[in-house]
């Protein structure tokens, strides 16, 4: 609260006067939408913000944080992927919110034309341990679908294992097969890295423009995305989740796959007509599929959790500690960035 000073005559009056936010007095406000790794939460609290946090490790109902926000104003919003970040949400904040820090990379969940409107910047948490953590989770299903590990398990665990036999639970080989990348960016590349480098993989790839470094380096193919499905033994998705990239894989791409290759999806569940692929996986017109991410998240088709030509995992692709840490670190470095009139590092608008 500033103090000004009117001037009536020979009189001097002194006149409260109160500020916007009386930003120099009052400390800077974070609400966190859910608990989250650490790291980012000692870094926001060293720097004496006032952290409010939503106290239960689940998704937020809409109308809690609509709630929340009107209660009290805040500076910085610290989403989660599953937060519904829409115009309610901004008209909600007032004009004192600064901006939304999304832990994830992806910001689908994020209405960017609103927050333009009201003048808030969005940042996400892309980063190397990212890359890396996911591209190693598309191997794992990788392997996991070629050699029927969690068909053998279960089998195993049953008790109908009686003894070696030449012909028990039959997998399929992964060196020197061909593997497509629908979308060579950082993960794209970090899997072809691995996969060229490690097992003799033959990378094939679509994407809007041809990576060069690709294709220098690990003798990646540009294709159409036509070509790479008829192409690849195994097809792994790496793009975001857009207009042009929903049904991006649906029954007429299905249908182009050989009946013995495999289908990865760590990006976004909507990027495949998750119908149709139920449809391809009963028939058998492709080998397998192994998923982290569904149409209807969290729903997964019923039909999906009974195939044994499918792997599921609950959209824990980046799920290791080093990953889900950094992270933190990142989303509280993009909102002290900001709440200090700088651009953050991983700003979208």
């Amino acid at each position: 609260m500033g103090v000004l000073f009117v001037i009536k005559g020979n009189l001097i009056f002194p006149q409260v006067h109160h500020t916007k936010h009386n930003e120099r007095f009052m400390p800077k406000r974070i609400f966190v939408t859910r608990p989250i790794p650490d790291q980012g939460l000692k870094l926001l609290k060293k720097k004496r913000y006032e952290v409010d946090i939503y106290p239960k490790d689940q998704a937020i109902p809409h109308k809690e944080l609509l709630k929340r926000l009107k209660a009290k104003r805040y500076d910085a919003l610290l989403s989660i992927l599953t937060d519904k970040i829409d115009e309610a949400v901004f008209k909600a904040a007032g004009d004192q919110l600064n901006v939304v820090a999304n832990f994830a990379v992806g910001f689908n969940n994020i209405d960017l034309e609103a927050a333009k409107r009201h003048h808030v910047i969005v940042t996400n948490t892309p980063g190397p341990e990212i890359n890396e953590s996911v591209a190693e989770h598309v191997i794992a299903l990788m392997f996991a679908l070629a050699h029927r590990i969690v068909e053998t398990d279960d089998y195993a665990r049953a008790g109908l294992y009686k003894g070696w036999g030449p012909q028990l639970l039959l997998g399929t080989d992964i060196t020197g097969k061909t593997l497509g990348i629908v979308g060579m960016g950082n993960i794209g590349m970090q899997l072809a890295h691995r996969m060229h480098d490690g097992f003799n993989m033959k990378i094939v790839y679509t994407s809007l423009e041809p990576n060069m470094e690709a294709e220098q380096k690990y003798g990646a193919k540009h294709m159409s995305l036509t070509q790479l499905l008829k192409t690849a033994d195994i097809v792994s998705l790496h793009v975001p989740l857009l207009e042009s990239t929903h049904h991006l894989i649906g029954k007429k791409e299905l249908a182009l796959m050989k009946n013995t290759a495999f289908l990865i999806n760590t990006s976004r569940g909507p990027v495949v007509d998750e119908a149709a692929l139920v449809q391809a996986l009963k028939q058998k017109s492709i080998g397998g599929a192994g998923l982290d991410v569904y149409e209807f998240e969290p729903r997964i088709h019923p039909t999906l959790k009974k195939l044994k030509n499918v792997i599921t995992t609950p959209h824990t692709a980046s799920a290791t500690v080093a990953t889900r840490q950094a992270m933190s670190r990142r989303a509280a470095e993009n909102i002290i960035a900001a709440l200090s009139n700088k651009k953050p590092a991983n700003q979208i608008v």
